[in-house]
């Protein structure tokens, strides 16, 4: 996964390590909010005089501007400036930053993987014991265990969270074509092969082009199959090493989406042909729904944003609206629902108070319930009300992480990082590009780190 973004409005680069990651990115306005704002809920972070904290992210564009907007008050209340800065880069930079003392205060990491890569290169600095007490009472603790380093320490609480599977259409394209909501893989391939039918075009659109991170979108589709097909306890195996890249399990996802993104009769409906799955921006990929273009698209939750990019309202998500999602279907309709699902998580590369009063806040359900209320995110805070969110696709995804569906963290995000965010980014590209499956699960395999 990826839930990687955009930037717009570059603010104040603080140090050489955020003036590294302003080349490839930007950032929302940093300015605090007004005047008149009640303190009494931001008494417990303290209060600090010229205290400034840096932090660095892949969330950009309208969603740094809201990210911004959700520290406005806080700022306010204890004194601690905030200076946001998001790079489509930082992935790629911050263990260079970090290892040459330029990282940022704050890293918004989107990996477990590498998480545990800044831990082991001894740069991150342990949670503070508010952001530990916050973690254990709003977070399941699965999500705990993933904001822990290979030693055992808790470095970092969750943040925002997404949960991966969902497939966009237009309720007035399906009402008008008689098409249901399938609740099996075969419905979802007959759905498939009946809107090819019916339409003349290909069904589905998609784009895996993300930068340097191209690949993820298409990893994505192979965890889904891979938890709905195998199984939890094989999933797990899988992103472990314990169950073999190239077990028979993991071959048998791959040729079930090869049915779709490899097959001309299916892809890339309003782009082109199939070789366009590779070129095209993840976050463009899905808007030929909106023309008609195309009636499927499979991407995460926080593919909300990019329907209305600007902040607006024209594109409605909701079951009567212009789009909406259902999760990609189990094998069996009686199966129980089994999803993956992103986050991030905030960890730091500066030990100081002001430093862990940011993340205690972003660790809050206060924070949760903030930026929640400003649109097109979630969060798997308990604390967080499902009903701040933007659209009832969101309070249903909320819901989701809050109740006792099986939940499994992104597969590549887990997976050491020569893999997740490497051979298998890579490979998937190769493989849409023509590559065999089996030729690219086996080299995916060899490139398994030795324990």
């Amino acid at each position: 996964m990826r839930v990687h973004r955009r930037g717009r409005i570059i603010a104040a680069a603080a140090g050489a390590g955020i003036a590294a990651l302003a080349l490839a990115g930007c950032t929302g306005d940093i300015q605090g909010g007004g005047e008149d704002v009640d303190c009494s809920d931001y008494e417990e972070y303290g209060t600090f005089e010229d205290a400034t904290v840096t932090i660095g992210g892949t969330i950009l564009d309208l969603e740094a501007d809201r990210l911004v907007e959700s520290w406005a008050d806080f700022q306010n209340c204890t004194g601690i400036e905030i200076d946001y800065q998001g790079s489509s880069e930082f992935e790629a930079q911050i263990a260079v930053l970090a290892e040459g003392g330029n990282a940022p205060d704050i890293g918004i990491v989107p990996q477990p993987g590498l998480l545990d890569r800044l831990a082991d290169g001894g740069w991150l600095v342990p949670a503070s014991e508010q952001v530990l007490a916050n973690i254990d009472e709003f977070w399941d603790p699965i999500w705990k265990e993933y904001g822990t380093g290979p030693d055992g320490t808790v470095y970092a609480a969750p943040l925002m969270a997404s949960i991966k599977g969902y497939i966009w259409y237009s309720p007035a394209e399906f009402e008008e074509n008689g098409w249901e909501i399938p609740t099996t893989l075969d419905e979802l391939k007959a759905l498939s092969e009946q809107i090819a039918e019916d339409t003349g075009r290909q069904p589905w659109c998609a784009g895996i082009e993300s930068g340097e991170a191209t690949g993820w979108p298409g990893t994505d589709w192979i965890e889904d199959f891979v938890l709905r097909q195998a199984g939890a306890e094989v999933y797990d195996g899988w992103v472990t090493g314990e169950v073999p890249f190239n077990d028979p399990q993991i071959v048998q996802a791959f040729d079930a989406v090869g049915e779709y993104l490899k097959n001309p009769d299916m892809v890339n409906g309003g782009i082109g042909d199939v070789s366009t799955v590779i070129t095209e921006a993840f976050q463009t990929a899905g808007l030929p729904i909106l023309d008609g273009e195309c009636s499927l698209h499979h991407q995460a939750s926080f593919y909300e944003t990019f329907w209305n990019p600007e902040g607006g309202d024209e594109n409605t998500v909701a079951p009567d609206g212009t789009v909406y999602a259902f999760l990609l279907p189990p094998v069996n309709a009686d199966d129980p629902q089994a999803v993956t699902g992103g986050g991030e998580f905030p960890v730091a590369f500066r030990d100081a108070e002001e430093v862990e009063a940011v993340r205690a806040y972003l660790s809050s359900d206060l924070w949760a319930n903030n930026r929640v209320s400003l649109g097109g995110v979630i969060s798997a805070n308990k604390g967080l009300d499902p009903s701040n969110a933007s659209s009832p696709l969101l309070e249903q995804s909320i819901e989701i992480l809050q109740g006792e569906t099986t939940f499994r963290f992104d597969g590549s995000d887990l997976m050491p990082g020569a893999v997740g965010a490497g051979s298998f980014w890579r490979g998937i590209v190769e493989w849409i590009g023509g590559q065999s499956t089996q030729s690219v699960v086996d080299e995916i395999a060899s490139s398994w780190p030795a324990s």
